[in-house]
């Protein structure tokens, strides 16, 4: 059986970066480091740092007074900001520059005056962060059809941001239905769309066209993940994704002649690993890895840490 890797796949600069923060704060500050939510969503990550010293907690009444404190890559409302402020929380942010950008920009829309559209998914812990981080009116917008509800009080004054975890083909649609019911609405560049989540899901339509089946290893709560599986759905090659190893059914590969494996943003490379080689027990395998981009970016760490 044929099985060729996505190029890219798996970690994302600003992924690295999130679960960097935490191992070095471990080591200079010592364990315990609370961490406010999952650092990123994949169950292996954060199963690895707990044993290293981790807590993760979901808000922050469950950390101790002057208890390091850790943001997630996904951001955190200004509220929460403010609660640790209050609370002389020594606070490292491991929220990944690109949702910091996308709070900048919503930031500076809503300093002028627009009403900010937030394409993304209600819920996810990055949509309630950059809702909490833009000053004024938010709406927020799933899908094209959520836009023929929307009751701006300014239609005039309008503006888009997206969730990085979205790519330009995942938010085309809504972007030119709210294009043609408020033709002045402003919006980012193409250019500012998360460069990983559009790599990730180019590489799988590429990969589709060389597999019978595609595998992606990543959290049944990674968005990015799930998105990467839908696509090879919609490109007509039957996809699952997978947490580990053991969600492998070895009855998927009847008949199978190549399978494509790639991963999502915050999936760590040895789970990838595991996965191959529970195919090699399934059939005996020729590997190799799909011609792709490769991806050399790297965001600095907080200015408490880059000294250590």
């Amino acid at each position: 059986m044929r099985v060729i890797l996505a190029q890219p796949r798996g970690f994302c600069a600003g992924v690295e970066r999130a679960i960097e923060i935490v191992e070095k704060a471990l080591d200079r500050y010592g364990p315990p480091v609370y961490v406010r939510h999952e650092i990123v969503h994949n169950k292996r990550v954060v199963k690895e740092l707990t044993a290293k010293g981790a807590r993760f907690v979901e808000e922050l009444h469950e950390i101790p007074d002057g208890a390091i404190t850790v943001f997630s890559a996904h951001g955190v409302a200004q509220t929460v900001e403010d609660t640790a402020a209050d609370r002389d929380l020594p606070v490292l942010d491991a929220t990944c520059p690109l949702v910091a950008k996308v709070h900048k920009e919503g930031q500076r829309y809503a300093e002028r005056g627009f009403e900010v559209v937030l394409i993304g998914h209600e819920g996810h812990p990055e949509v309630i962060g950059t809702m909490g981080r833009i000053p004024g009116v938010v709406h927020l917008v799933q899908d094209a059809g959520d836009v023929a509800t929307l009751s701006p009080g300014h239609p005039d004054k309008l503006a888009y941001v997206t969730q990085t975890t979205l790519s330009v083909d995942d938010t085309r649609d809504v972007i030119e239905a709210l294009k043609t019911r408020f033709p002045k609405i402003a919006g980012p560049d193409v250019k500012d769309i998360c460069y990983a989540t559009q790599n990730r899901q180019a590489a799988v339509r590429k990969l589709s066209d060389s597999v019978d089946l595609i595998l992606v290893v990543g959290a049944q709560n990674s968005s990015n993940s799930n998105r990467l599986r839908e696509i090879g759905g919609e490109v007509g090659t039957p996809s699952y994704l997978v947490e580990d190893v053991v969600a492998v059914d070895p009855d998927w590969f009847e008949g199978v002649a190549a399978v494509g494996v790639t991963a999502g943003a915050s999936t760590p490379e040895h789970l990838v690993d595991e996965v191959i080689d529970r195919l090699r027990e399934i059939a005996p395998i020729d590997l190799s890895i799909m011609d792709g981009i490769e991806e050399h970016i790297r965001f600095k760490l907080p200015e408490q840490l880059r000294a250590a």
